[in-house]
């Protein structure tokens, strides 16, 4: 049911029944609609997905933040809980090639939408649902990405002394590439065995596993971490300096590196130093290390640092701020905002690049019910 904007793309003539809301979930389906599916945004008639009320800041009345997650899908206004919006529902269910879920676990069996329900309307259905804690135990526990955040560990190992959490919702991007990755690998099995599946992703599994080197060095090690600031537990010199003018990030990697870095600053002493010969000494001596490297680093400006270290090897930057970071991408050519000869508003880009597929940016986000009238009467085609 593709219209002429939505004909080309890996995921060209899939198509997605979006009952997502907030971030997870549309962050998932935006890839997918990115990638060329049909993506059905299904939303509550009065006020939509909550996000469109996350505000400020506001473009052309719309929230900045359900902006962020919400291209290239259409909007239908349903009430679940009325018998003719569930009629509807179950029809686009029945049509669709992929379902994504992030209610409470138990929400959608209430409206004839559980994955049961589902796979009895449709056999090949792959239906994906997304929750804070699982369907298990933790169903009935309500959860948002701050939450999961505490919960699941991240504030105790970031910040400096209070525990704190990412500027961003770092854990609903986890779940929604996560789940990415399980919707896809399911559509690549039904291809070869024409069956569908239940695709389950949740919050606090995808930090655990997004925390990568920390939370295996307590599941491997029992290793605690706590929190170190800039700073990384298995790496040094491997944190953020004062120069003479603002923030400099130094990300020394291996022997190699660190002396280089020592010999183009000056501190040619710290080469031969048995507490800094290699990497395994400079994390127990860090403290000392730091020291040693920051009086150095205050003498010069960020910049004068940046073009002396980075042609050597070294890698390096000033602590940007956002505007400095698109600055930055813009510089290098990476094109970070969508081309305005899409008509689409400058939105940030997706990161994906694939040389004959490549994604597509159809339709701005949607305002509310925008696409109901279209929807229906397809719904409603024999």
């Amino acid at each position: 049911m593709a219209d002429d904007k939505r004909t080309v793309g890996a995921l060209s003539g899939i198509v997605v029944a979006d009952f997502g809301r907030i971030l997870a979930a549309p962050y998932l389906t935006m890839l997918l609609a990115d990638l060329g599916a049909e993506v059905i945004k299904v939303e509550r008639a009065s006020v939509g997905d909550d996000t469109r009320g996350w505000g400020p800041p506001f473009v052309a009345g719309q929230a900045t933040y359900f902006q962020s997650v919400n291209r290239n899908k259409t909007s239908v206004a349903l009430d679940l809980r009325s018998a003719e919006g569930q009629r509807y529902a179950r029809e686009l269910v029945r049509r669709a090639d992929i379902v994504v879920e992030n209610f409470r676990p138990g929400t959608m069996a209430k409206f004839g939408l559980s994955y049961e329900q589902a796979r009895g309307l449709n056999p090949g259905v792959i239906y994906c649902s997304l929750s804070a804690f699982g369907a298990g135990k933790g169903a009935e526990l309500p959860g948002y990405d701050l939450l999961i955040q505490a919960a699941g560990g991240l504030m105790s190992i970031t910040g400096d002394g209070e525990p704190t959490k990412t500027g961003v919702a770092v854990v609903d991007v986890l779940a929604g590439l996560h789940a990415a990755v399980g919707v896809l690998a399911a559509l690549r099995h039904r291809e070869v065995t024409g069956e569908g599946q239940l695709v389950e992703v949740n919050l606090l599994s995808s930090l655990l596993a997004g925390m990568v080197n920390q939370s295996t060095a307590y599941a491997l090690a029992g290793v605690v971490p706590t929190a170190l600031g800039n700073r990384h537990p298995s790496i040094a010199p491997y944190e953020v300096f004062p120069t003479a003018d603002r923030p400099l990030a130094v990300a020394v990697g291996s022997d190699g590196q660190f002396v280089t870095l020592c010999r183009a600053i000056g501190a040619e002493q710290l080469v031969d130093d048995p507490r800094f010969t290699d990497n395994t000494a400079r994390v127990a001596h860090v403290e000392v290390l730091a020291a040693e490297l920051g009086a150095i680093l205050t003498t010069k400006p960020a910049a004068e640092w940046e073009t002396l270290l980075t042609p050597l090897g070294v890698p390096c930057g000033p602590v940007n701020d956002m505007a400095g970071a698109f600055a930055l991408a813009d510089r290098l050519g990476l094109q970070p905002r969508i081309p305005s000869e899409t008509g689409l508003p400058p939105l940030v880009a997706n990161p994906i690049t694939l040389s004959r597929n490549p994604v597509r940016y159809a339709s701005a986000p949607p305002t509310l019910g925008s696409g109901t009238d279209r929807i229906l009467a397809w719904l409603d085609e024999a």
